[in-house]
């Protein structure tokens, strides 16, 4: 009997906002801060909603029950990390673990990065070949980074990770290839209180 062989269209794709964190730089949690009149959890829940729908996760941590309540009704799933302070990896690893059961890829996304949209988000997604060793990453600035997509066969790689180094150990491993969709606004994002006040003038 043959194996059939999903589709691309047939993946399961997640997004998942990382939003635990501490804000350290900022001096007071940044996934509260309101940019346009929106939190900016908000804003990137509505984004992952907007792509994903019921497939969208919120990853709080660092008053995890005010990052909750900012980000409004899109987040379908809220996933809170106690060991937030151990770095942005453990939120990534612990994402992975919970959503290994039925997702084929999970799209990670920052609360930080305000100027990241649907369109990106989903053209991240549509370029997806839909093969597990693939991984689709943000191109700018001369760099790769978030927002990124990675299939279920990194899952057990993102699960290992700790500490504040994020993913790109993951990104730079030889098992996988690393493609990329560029979009230069994602170099923009939001680490102290001066950050956001540039923004906005």
């Amino acid at each position: 009997m043959q194996e059939t062989v999903p589709t691309k269209e047939d993946r399961v794709v997640f997004a998942a906002v990382l939003a635990a964190g501490r804000s350290h730089r900022f001096g007071r949690s940044k996934q509260l801060e309101n940019f346009e009149g929106k939190p900016l959890v908000r804003r990137a829940a509505d984004l992952a909603h907007e792509v994903c729908g019921d497939r969208s996760v919120l990853v709080a941590g660092h008053e995890s029950a005010a990052v909750a309540a900012a980000a409004g009704r899109a987040p379908r799933y809220l996933i809170v990390n106690d060991r937030y302070a151990d770095g942005i990896g453990g939120s990534i690893a612990l994402t992975a673990k919970i959503l290994s059961h039925a997702a084929d890829a999970v799209l990670f996304l920052f609360a930080d990065q305000p100027l990241i949209t649907a369109h990106h988000l989903q053209a991240l997604i549509d370029t997806w070949s839909g093969a597990d060793d693939e991984i689709m990453a943000t191109a700018f600035a001369g760099t790769t980074g978030p927002p990124v997509l990675f299939p279920r066969g990194a899952f057990e790689a993102l699960g290992e990770l700790s500490g504040d180094e994020g993913a790109k150990s993951v990104l730079r491993d030889p098992r996988f290839d690393v493609r990329t969709v560029p979009f230069e606004d994602a170099a923009v994002d939001i680490d102290t209180p001066t950050d956001l006040e540039k923004l906005a003038d």
